[in-house]
C-alpha cells in the first residue's frame, strides 16, 4: 500500500498517460479478480525451475513499474474524488452522531418501559383478556339460548296449530330450520333438525285436514290462512289437487252419513250392519215415510258442498285480481311468471272441477232416487220430490251450466210412468164424478180466478207469460239473482220446501151463491117487461167486485131492453161451474205443477191435460147434446169441426166396448187400457120436464162450465206454449184450434133440444091448417094462430125467468135460445104455409099480415136483431107472386126449402098465374134439385 507521500511523489513525476495506460493494460487479468487472490503465491508459482537473477530483477522492475502506474492511476482518481469523499465523510460523521443520540433515547425508553411494565402492563392485559373471554361467553350464551329456544319451538308450534295460525307455524318452522343450519356444528342440532322436519310434515298433515274442512263449511278467513300456508310451502298446485280430492270425498261421505242417519233412525236399533253397506244398497233401506225428509236433507248437504266450491272459486278470482294488480307494480319478472303459471293452473283446475263435482252430485242423487219406487207416493208427495229435484237441477245449471242430463233422464222415466198411472186413475175418477154430477151450480165468488186455487199458486211466483203483469212480483232490479248469490251469505234453497204444503186457505166459494143479502134479495125479485126497473139497477149496473167501471147514467128504456134478453142481471156475475169442473181445473193445476217442475215431460203432461178436456167435452155432448134428429133439420147446428173433434175423441179416448173380448190381441188390450168408458148421465138429472124447460138449468150449468173450462185453457195457453218443446208445438196449436175453440159451439145443439120442445109447434100447425087462405078480400085482422104462437113465446119468457132464479143465464145463452125458438117458429110458419091447399092473392096478403103482426109483437119480447129466418118466411110468401120463368130461377137459387115446400108453392100457384104445363116444368126442376139428396 503506497503512503501519501509516495502518492505525491508519483503525481509530481512527469508522466506519459499513454505509456502508463499501456503498462496498466499489460497487467495480467488475474490481478483484477477476487479480493482473495494471493499475488505472492501466484508469482512464486510462475517462477521457472531454474532461477536467473537478471530475469528476476527485470521481471521485478516490470512489476514495480506496473505497480507504480496503477498506484498513480489510483492516486489520480482519489485526488479527483477528494471533495465528494470529504463531503460523504462529513455525512457519515453526522449520522454517527445521530445514532449515538438515538442510542441514548432508546436507553432511556427501555428504562421507562421497564418502569411501566413493573407498574401497569400486567394488570391491564389481564383486564383485556378477561374482556375478550366475556365477549366469547356472551356469544356462547346467546347461541345456547337460541338452541334452547329451538328445543322448545314444538310447544309454540302446537299452540299456533291449535289457534289455526298455519302461516305463522310454517314461517316459524322454516325460520327454525334456517337457524338450525347456522348452529349445525353443535352435536345437539342434528337431532333438532330431524325433529323440525318431522314437525313440518305434521303441519302439512294438519294443513290438509284444515283444507278438507273447507268442503262443507267455507270460511274465508280460514281458507285465506290455509292458502297462505301452502304458498309459504310452495305447494299451491298440490293444495288444489288435494282440495278437489277432498270435495269428491266430502260428497261421498256427506250423502252416506245423511242416508245412514235416516236408515238407522227408522231401523230403531244401533246395529252397525248398515255402516258396512255400499251407498247404493243403503239407499234401498230408506222407508217411504223418511224418504222425502232424507232427500231434502241430502240436497241441503250437497248444496253446502257446492256452495263451498262456489265460494272457493270466488275467493281465487278476487285474489287473482289483487295479485295481478300488485304484480304490475313489481319488477321481479321470474316470480311474476311463476305466480301467473300457478294462477292459470288453479283456474283451469277449478273450472274443470265444476263439471266433475256436479256429475258426482247427480250420480249420488240418481242412486238415491233409484233406491225407492216413486209410484208408492201420493201425488203431492211425488210433486214435492220433483220440486226438490227441479231445484237441484236449477242449482246444477247455475253451478256449471250443465243441463243435468243424468238427473233428467232418471226422473223423466219415473215421472212418465208415475203420471200415466196417475192420469188413468184421474180419468176414472172424472168418469165417476160426471156420472154422479147433478149439474148444480158451484157457488164461487164473482172475482173467482183459477190463480186463487192452491194448485195454481206456483204461477204467482213464476215469470211465465201466462201470468199477467199484475200477478207477477214487483222486481226492484232487472238482473236475475242466482241461487248462489241469493244464499251465499246464509240460508239454503231447499229449506223453503218444508213450507210448500202450508199454503193459505182458499177463499173462492161464496156462502150461498150470492155476495150479499141485498143481491140475494134482488135475485128473487120477479118482474116482467112492464114492471118497474129494480132499484139496484138504477144505482150501479155492474157489481163493484167485478172490477168493471159502473154505468152511471143508464136510461130506463135501456135497462128494460137489456132485461128482455139478459136473464143474469139479477144475479151476481160469478162464473158458472160445477164441482166436477172445479176438480178438473184443480187437476189441470196439478198437471201444470209437474210440467213446470219437470219441463222434459211437458208434452206428455199437456197430452194428458188435453184428454181431461176432451173427456169433459165429450161427456157434455153425450149427456145434453146428442140427438140424431138435429142433423136431419139441415140447419148445420154442429159444425164440421165440432163433428170431427167428437169423432176423434170417440176413437182415441172412449172405450165403447161393454166387456173385454178374450180373443182380442195384446195390442188391442193395451189400446183399451188407454181408453175410458163412455159416461152415463145420472138418473137424478131430469131432462124431460116441461116445467124446468127440459132441464135447462142443468144444461146451462153443464154447457157454460165447459165454456168456462175452455176459457181457462185459453188463459193458460201462453204458459203451456212456453214450456212445450218446439217440435211438439203443432200438437198444442191443433188442440186449441180444433178442440178448445169448439167448446162454445156445443151451445147450439144442446140448446136446440130445449128450443125444439119449449114451444108447441104441432099445435100451431093445427091452428094454421084451420085457416082459410083462399079469401076474396083483404083482411085487416090477423089470424088466431099468431096470438097462440106469441103466448107460447111469453110462456117461454116466463119459464126462462124462473130458470134464471136458479141459475144465471148468460146473455149468449139466452140469445141462442131465443134464436133457436124464433128460427123453429119461422120454419113452422113456412111449413104451415106449405100445407095450404088453396090460396088466393088476398090469402097471401093475409099471410104477410100475420107474419108482420108476429114480428111486431116478438120484437117487444126480445132484443135479437135481425130476427132469425125473417127473410126465410118473407121470401117464401113473396115467391107466390113470381112468374113462371122467375119462379124456376127462384127454385134453383133457394135450395134451403124442402121439396114439399117448393112443390106446394107450385101447386098453390096453379090456376092463379101458372098453367099445368108450367107446373110440370117447375115440378121437374124441383125433382132435379132433390135427386142429388137421395
Amino acid at each position: 500500500m503506497l503512503t501519501l507521500e509516495e502518492f505525491r511523489e508519483l503525481r509530481e513525476q512527469p508522466s506519459d498517460p499513454q505509456a502508463e495506460q499501456e503498462l496498466i493494460n499489460s497487467i495480467e487479468q488475474v490481478y483484477f479478480s477476487a479480493d482473495s487472490f494471493d499475488v505472492v503465491k501466484y508469482e512464486l508459482e510462475k517462477l521457472p525451475p531454474v532461477l536467473n537473477l537478471q530475469e528476476l530483477e527485470a521481471y521485478r522492475d516490470k512489476l514495480k513499474q506496473q505497480q507504480a502506474a496503477v498506484s498513480k492511476k489510483v492516486a489520480d482518481l482519489i485526488l479527483e474524488k477528494q471533495p465528494a469523499y470529504v463531503k460523504e465523510l462529513e455525512r457519515v460523521t453526522s449520522l454517527q452522531t445521530g445514532l449515538q443520540l438515538a442510542a441514548v433515547i432508546c436507553t432511556n425508553g427501555r428504562r421507562h418501559l421497564n418502569i411501566a411494565k413493573e407498574g401497569f402492563t400486567q394488570a391491564s392485559l389481564g383486564l383485556l383478556a378477561n374482556q375478550r373471554k366475556r365477549q366469547l361467553l356472551i356469544g356462547l350464551l346467546k347461541s345456547l339460548r337460541t338452541i334452547k329456544t329451538l328445543q322448545r319451538t314444538d310447544v309454540r308450534l302446537s299452540e299456533m296449530l291449535e289457534e289455526e295460525d298455519y302461516p305463522g307455524a310454517i314461517q316459524l318452522c322454516l325460520e327454525c330450520q334456517k337457524a338450525a343450519s347456522t348452529f349445525k356444528h353443535y352435536s345437539c342440532i342434528s337431532e333438532l333438525n330431524s325433529k323440525l322436519q318431522d314437525t313440518l310434515e305434521q303441519i302439512e298433515e294438519q294443513l290438509d285436514v284444515a283444507l278438507s274442512k273447507i268442503c262443507k263449511n267455507f270460511d274465508i278467513n280460514h281458507y285465506t290462512k290455509v292458502q297462505q300456508a301452502y304458498r309459504l310451502l310452495g305447494k299451491t298446485q298440490t293444495a288444489m289437487d288435494q282440495l278437489h280430492m277432498h270435495f269428491t270425498q266430502a260428497i261421498h261421505n256427506t250423502v252416506f252419513q245423511v242416508v245412514l242417519g235416516y236408515v238407522e233412525l227408522c231401523a230403531g236399533n244401533t246395529d252397525t250392519k248398515f255402516q258396512k253397506l255400499q251407498y247404493k244398497d243403503l239407499c234401498t233401506h230408506v222407508t217411504p215415510d223418511s224418504y222425502i225428509p232424507c232427500l231434502a236433507d241430502l240436497c241441503k248437504a250437497l248444496w253446502e258442498v257446492m256452495l263451498s266450491y262456489y265460494r272457493t272459486m270466488e275467493w281465487h278470482e278476487k285474489h287473482d285480481n289483487e295479485d295481478t294488480a300488485s304484480a304490475s307494480e313489481g319488477s321481479n319478472m321470474i316470480g311474476t311468471e311463476e305466480t301467473n303459471f300457478d294462477r292459470g293452473y288453479i283456474k283451469k283446475k277449478l273450472e274443470h272441477g265444476l263439471t266433475r263435482i256436479w256429475q258426482d252430485v247427480q250420480l249420488k242423487v240418481k242412486t238415491y232416487l233409484l233406491g225407492t219406487d216413486l209410484s208408492i207416493f201420493k201425488y203431492d208427495d211425488f210433486i214435492f220430490v220433483l220440486d226438490i229435484i227441479s231445484r237441484l237441477m236449477q242449482v246444477g245449471e247455475e253451478f256449471c251450466g250443465s243441463k243435468s242430463e243424468v238427473l233428467q233422464e232418471s226422473i223423466r222415466k219415473q215421472s212418465v210412468n208415475y203420471f200415466k198411472n196417475y192420469h188413468r186413475t184421474r180419468l176414472d175418477e172424472l168418469r165417476m164424478f160426471l156420472e154422479n154430477e147433478t149439474w148444480e151450480l158451484c157457488p164461487v165468488k164473482s172475482n173467482f180466478s183459477i190463480l186463487q186455487l192452491h194448485e195454481f199458486k206456483f204461477m204467482e211466483q213464476s215469470r211465465s207469460p201466462s201470468v199477467s203483469p199484475s200477478k207477477q212480483p214487483v222486481s226492484t232490479s232487472s238482473k236475475t239473482v242466482t241461487l248462489f248469490e241469493q244464499y251465499c251469505s246464509g240460508g239454503n234453497p231447499f229449506e223453503i220446501q218444508a213450507n210448500h204444503k202450508d199454503e193459505e186457505t182458499e177463499d173462492v166459494l161464496a156462502s150461498n151463491g150470492y155476495e150479499s143479502d141485498e143481491q140475494e134479495k134482488s135475485a128473487y125479485q120477479e118482474y116482467d117487461s112492464d114492471s118497474d126497473v129494480p132499484e139496484e139497477l138504477k144505482r150501479d149496473y155492474v157489481d163493484e167486485q167485478t172490477g168493471d167501471v159502473p154505468v152511471k147514467s143508464v136510461s130506463r128504456e135501456t135497462l128494460k131492453s137489456r132485461k128482455k134478453s139478459d136473464y143474469s142481471l139479477n144475479k151476481v156475475n160469478a162464473p158458472i161451474l160445477t164441482n166436477t169442473t172445479l176438480n178438473v181445473i184443480r187437476l189441470v193445476g196439478k198437471y201444470m205443477q209437474m210440467m213446470n217442475i219437470l219441463k222434459p215431460i211437458a208434452f206428455d203432461v199437456i197430452h194428458f191435460m188435453s184428454q181431461l178436456f176432451d173427456y169433459y167435452l165429450y161427456a157434455i155432448y153425450t149427456f145434453f147434446g146428442r140427438n140424431d134428429s138435429l142433423e136431419s133439420t139441415g140447419l148445420g147446428l154442429s159444425s164440421s169441426r165440432l163433428r170431427t173433434t167428437l169423432n176423434r175423441i170417440q176413437e182415441s179416448l172412449i172405450d165403447l166396448e161393454v166387456s173385454a173380448d178374450p180373443t182380442a190381441t195384446l195390442t188391442a188390450a193395451e189400446e183399451r187400457k188407454e181408453k175410458v168408458p163412455s159416461p152415463h148421465l145420472s138418473h137424478l138429472v131430469v131432462l124431460t120436464s116441461g116445467d124446468t124447460l127440459y132441464g135447462l138449468a142443468e144444461r146451462v150449468v153443464a154447457t157454460e162450465s165447459l165454456v168456462f173450462l175452455a176459457e181457462q185453457f185459453e188463459f193458460l195457453q201462453p204458459h203451456l206454449d212456453a214450456v212445450m218443446p218446439a217440435v211438439k208445438k203443432p200438437f198444442l196449436q191443433q188442440f186449441y184450434s180444433q178442440t178448445v175453440s169448439t167448446a162454445s159451439e156445443l151451445r147450439k145443439p144442446i140448446y136446440w133440444i130445449v128450443a125444439g120442445k119449449a114451444l108447441d109447434y104441432e099445435q100451431m100447425l093445427l091452428l094454421m091448417a084451420n085457416v082459410k087462405w083462399d079469401v076474396k078480400e083483404i083482411m085487416s085482422q090477423h089470424n088466431i094462430y099468431v096470438d097462440a104462437l106469441l103466448k107460447e113465446f111469453e110462456q117461454f119468457n116466463r119459464r126462462l125467468n124462473e130458470v134464471s132464479k136458479r141459475v144465471r143465464i148468460p146473455l149468449p145463452v139466452s140469445n141462442i135460445l131465443w134464436e133457436h125458438c124464433i128460427r123453429l117458429a119461422n120454419r113452422t110458419i113456412v111449413e104451415g104455409y106449405a100445407n095450404v091447399k088453396k090460396c088466393s092473392n088476398e090469402g097471401r096478403a093475409l099471410m104477410q099480415l100475420d107474419f108482420q103482426q108476429f114480428l111486431m109483437k116478438l120484437e117487444k119480447l126480445t132484443d135479437i136483431r135481425p130476427i132469425p129466418d125473417k127473410e126465410f118466411v118473407e121470401t117464401y110468401i113473396k115467391a107466390y107472386y113470381l112468374t113462371e120463368n122467375d119462379m124456376e130461377r127462384w127454385i134453383k137459387e133457394h135450395r134451403e126449402y124442402s121439396t114439399k115446400q117448393l112443390t106446394n108453392l107450385v101447386n098453390v100457384c096453379l090456376g092463379s098465374h101458372i098453367n099445368k104445363k108450367a107446373r110440370q116444368k117447375l115440378l121437374a126442376a124441383i125433382d132435379d134439385i132433390d135427386r142429388p139428396k137421395r
